[in-house]
């Protein structure tokens, strides 16, 4: 099959500003369907003969040459192309020249185009742009939830990530859940990989690194509820926070003032520590280091970031609510994200019981090998195989 294969996310992140969650997606699927050229970026996975061949296409950006190693098909703006089909109830604008080229178009990033000449996939994260608009960036919200929900109804088969997500989508885009098909998202290689004690040293010191500490990774943005964290931690006694402070990673966000002030307004003795944007090849070490991830968000499609952290061996504090408990199992400490109390007393039993922090590390690796990108990639063919059949 030659599928149209949706790259706009990944290219954007390549560009510049790093990858999301939807371009790791991307990439992942791509590096394992697709052998690129010698001078693409460097996977971390040899492809499988699949039986697919992919020609990329994105919206609004240029896609590299060496991405995928064939050319590729640049559109124009998603949101005036959705809208000129919302108006007009015609194809996406250019489609046709990418239509005529494959058996199929999956688009992985929510930038689904109208084209009724060959079936459309679309993999949609979650719902929550739909169901929490007000966490996010408030310019033209309600016309962006229009748009997107017309352009989910575009698609053929719909591919998503819990059975969490599933429900929601059918609730707040009205996709009757037969055309849904769950797909958990893999673990990636590296997070597995050891981190020789020489360079666990160099990163515990060019962070000023104690021996023990929580960390946090995400965005700073209403629904990661890193403020809730930093609540948490303060309740802990000053010698045990001082002893195991929290260490923050990630970029600030949207409407996240209010956890920006939380952390300026921390006392000047490292109990509280921002990082930002860390770059990749310190992630590893860092998570690896940590006493825990705490990871209390309050709504999830997925939740890679659990099962990152069990990869690297790593114990987890997280949400009992949405696609968290799917994720977690029973290998992560499960607290109401909104209880700052259990928050608390989670990371102090982290900190003082060391055989059930082992315990959880040993679980959470078991759960994190149930998660493959191979068997994600593998569903997912079997979904352009229906998708292409049902069309004849």
């Amino acid at each position: 099959m030659q599928i149209g294969f949706g790259v706009s996310a990944l290219c954007k992140g390549l560009n510049g500003g790093g990858l999301d969650g939807i371009g790791n997606y991307t990439r992942e699927l791509l590096c394992r369907m697709h052998a690129p050229s010698a001078a693409a970026p460097a996977w971390d996975h040899i492809p499988k003969d699949t039986g697919v061949n992919l020609v990329p296409f994105a919206f609004g950006c240029a896609i590299p040459p060496e991405l995928a190693g064939v050319p590729g098909v640049s559109l124009g703006r998603y949101s005036v192309n959705a809208a000129w089909s919302v108006a007009t109830g015609a194809n996406c604008m250019g489609i046709r020249s990418l239509a005529q080229q494959v058996d199929l178009i999956h688009a992985t990033d929510h930038y689904v185009p109208k084209c009724s000449t060959v079936p459309v996939v679309a993999t949609l994260m979650d719902a929550i742009p739909l169901s929490h608009p007000h966490w996010l960036r408030s310019e033209f919200r309600s016309l962006k939830n229009a748009l997107w929900i017309r352009a989910a109804q575009w698609a053929d088969a719909v591919i998503t990530i819990s059975e969490y997500s599933k429900s929601e989508l059918t609730r707040w885009a009205g996709i009757p859940s037969d055309r849904i098909t769950v797909i958990p998202l893999g673990v990636s290689n590296r997070w597995y990989q050891q981190v020789p004690a020489a360079e666990l040293a160099r990163v515990k010191s060019a962070y000023a690194l104690p021996e023990r500490f929580f960390v946090s990774l995400g965005t700073l943005q209403p629904r990661k509820n890193v403020g809730g964290t930093i609540l948490a931690h303060r309740s802990l006694d000053a010698a045990t926070r001082a002893k195991a402070p929290l260490v923050i990673i990630g970029r600030a966000g949207w409407k996240c003032e209010d956890v920006v002030a939380l952390i300026d307004s921390e006392p000047t003795t490292g109990a509280v520590r921002w990082l930002q944007h860390v770059p990749d090849a310190d992630l590893l070490p860092i998570l690896k280091s940590a006493t825990g991830l705490v990871f209390p968000s309050l709504a999830e499609g997925f939740g890679l970031p659990v099962l990152e952290a069990f990869a690297a061996g790593v114990p987890v504090i997280t949400s009992n609510t949405t696609s968290l408990p799917e994720v977690a199992g029973d290998a992560a400490i499960s607290i109401d994200p909104n209880d700052t109390v259990a928050m608390r007393d989670a990371m102090r039993e982290l900190l003082e019981n060391p055989g059930r922090a082992n315990q959880l590390r040993a679980r959470g690796l078991d759960r994190a090998r149930q998660f493959t990108w191979d068997d994600c990639v593998a569903r997912t063919v079997d979904v352009y195989r229906k998708a292409v059949n049902d069309r004849r």
